[in-house]
């Protein structure tokens, strides 16, 4: 039962990680995060598939395992962050608090992509 649970955890995460790669400010990372460490629980054919998955296995392992993030992934990040942020910052522009929530998370999800470790 348990097992089944971590299972169903990390697949409701593995969605919102993909869905977070479209939506803006639904975070990608935590919920990749998430599901790794519930497959890594509930399943070990799963935590393989998903670590070897062509898309996400080598972002995750660099993360995890390396504690770092290649330089091309932090400048796409960064561009895609900043881009879909001001997007949506233009789209409220009406509502001031909204937007300075925006910057802030924008603001504080840069510097934690800065200071990662940047694996060459």
């Amino acid at each position: 039962m348990k097992n089944t649970l971590f299972v169903v955890a990390g697949s409701l995460s593995l969605g919102l990680g993909i869905a977070g790669i479209f939506v803006p400010l639904l975070p990608t990372t935590p919920f990749l995060l998430l599901a790794a460490a519930c497959y890594a629980r509930g399943s070990k054919r799963l935590h393989s598939w998903l670590l070897g998955n062509r898309v996400f296995g080598k972002y995750i392992q660099d993360y995890v395992v390396r504690r770092g993030m290649r330089l091309r992934m932090k400048i796409t990040l960064l561009i895609l962050l900043w881009g879909t942020i001001g997007y949506s910052a233009l789209r409220i522009a009406h509502v001031m608090p909204a937007m300075v929530a925006l910057f802030v998370v924008a603001l504080l999800v840069s510097v934690h992509i800065v200071r990662l470790k940047t694996i060459r």
